[in-house]
């Protein structure tokens, strides 16, 4: 049985007070809270174990690299990749990406080349194709969601052209929750000769992911929203894709040989993790993927829809309330505005005063605030050691702001 109490206590800054009241964590989007066993082995890691990694040949840094490179393959079973070398190691997703559009894109797309995006993207998954646009030429093509924030997969199918080179798509909008059917998008575009990339920044948060059921060559994760530390993330490559890829960055770790005339470079995934990396960072998030992997991905995913189905009902009794994103298939996301003029930024002021985190703004994804016709929202975000009560907390404090603003 899944016993949220439990999984509560094992989260310190849940018990603290924010504004005289009890801390209601609700911006899980942005950055989750971590469990006592990662800040444990974070601390451990730097006043017992220090070193840095690879090459050296005392103790602390065979240590350090042992528990540094255990991480990769504990990514491998967390996304069900087929072996650990197709991980690579970085700071998160936005490195992730880049990492694709640098070394992967860049050298094979030309002028009129397409990337087709939905308009939910994160920045993080529109910016590294804005550079290839600007600089050579190439075309973003933009699917946009239904009225109710659904994306449909052959819509994104459809888009594709003789000219289309990537697809680059979410797995979880962090804005609307809605949840893409990936697995089809990448069937469809397996059939059409077209590479997929997915950002799971939110998927891999909210459900079981298996990279090779959903046949993606890449698949980029973040840490600090998997219960992990902030600085840390990896991406799947798809094993013909890294091969086809140059380096992203150079320096340290991703050479064999350096003269002053040539420079080997080493095998992959190290090939593209330059310089000394985050060390500590990655040995915390392999906490927090066992930590994960414990409680069980599937344990995780029933409670957060049963709290989805409450907060949604809770939410919608409210009639002052505008709820952005209402499809079927959607994690325990929700973004809104209330009726009036009350700006996001205040709505949130007003539910920090209760104790009430949430996140206010345009959340990264510009050009979604524009498909749907806003400036900014409101953001209420679950985890997995979220519960019903806190749900109740903030409709009461959501009851305030609409009397304040009435």
């Amino acid at each position: 049985m899944y016993d949220v109490a439990k999984i509560r206590a094992d989260f310190p800054i849940l018990s603290r007070e924010v504004n005289g009241k009890p801390l209601t964590y609700l911006d899980n989007g942005a950055s989750a809270q971590k469990p006592s066993v990662v800040i444990d082995a974070v601390n451990r890691a730097y006043a017992e174990e220090y070193s840095n990694v690879h090459r050296g040949l005392h103790y602390l840094s065979n240590l350090a690299t042992e528990k540094y490179e255990s991480v990769r393959g504990k990514i491998a079973r967390f996304l069900n990749a087929p072996h650990e070398d197709t991980i690579v190691l970085n700071s998160g997703t936005t490195e992730g990406i880049n990492l694709v559009s640098y070394g992967w894109a860049a050298p094979r797309f030309e002028a009129g080349d397409e990337i087709i995006l939905s308009v939910m993207e994160h920045h993080a998954n529109i910016v590294p194709w804005h550079f290839l646009r600007e600089r050579q030429g190439v075309v973003l093509k933009w699917v946009d969601t239904a009225p109710d924030g659904s994306l449909d997969p052959q819509a994104v199918i459809d888009a594709i052209t003789p000219k289309t080179k990537l697809i680059a798509i979410t797995q979880c909008s962090n804005v609307l929750g809605t949840i893409v059917d990936v697995k089809s998008i990448c069937t469809g575009a397996r059939d059409k000769g077209v590479p997929v990339l997915v950002d799971g920044s939110q998927g891999a948060v909210h459900m079981p992911v298996d990279v090779q059921d959903i046949d993606c060559d890449f698949y980029a994760i973040t840490g600090h929203k998997l219960y992990g530390p902030s600085g840390s993330g990896a991406i799947y490559i798809r094993p013909e894709r890294m091969a086809e890829m140059r380096p992203f960055m150079g320096g340290g770790d991703m050479i064999k040989d350096v003269s002053k005339d040539t420079v080997t470079y080493n095998e992959p995934p190290m090939k593209f993790e330059a310089g000394t990396p985050g060390i500590v960072q990655t040995i915390g998030l392999g906490v927090a993927l066992d930590y994960m992997m414990n409680v069980g991905m599937e344990n995780i995913a029933a409670h957060e829809a049963d709290l989805r189905s409450y907060a949604q009902q809770r939410l919608t009794g409210l009639n002052w309330i505008n709820l952005q994103g209402t499809a079927a298939g959607k994690a325990a996301i929700f973004s809104f505005t209330l009726d009036g003029a009350a700006h996001a930024h205040d709505i949130s002021t007003i539910l920090d005063k209760k104790g009430v985190a949430v996140r206010a703004g345009h959340h990264c994804a510009g050009p979604l605030m524009e498909h749907l016709g806003v400036t900014a929202t409101c953001r209420a975000s679950f985890g997995m050691y979220n519960t019903k009560a806190e749900v109740d907390t903030l409709i009461d404090a959501l009851e305030l702001a609409h009397e304040l603003f009435a």
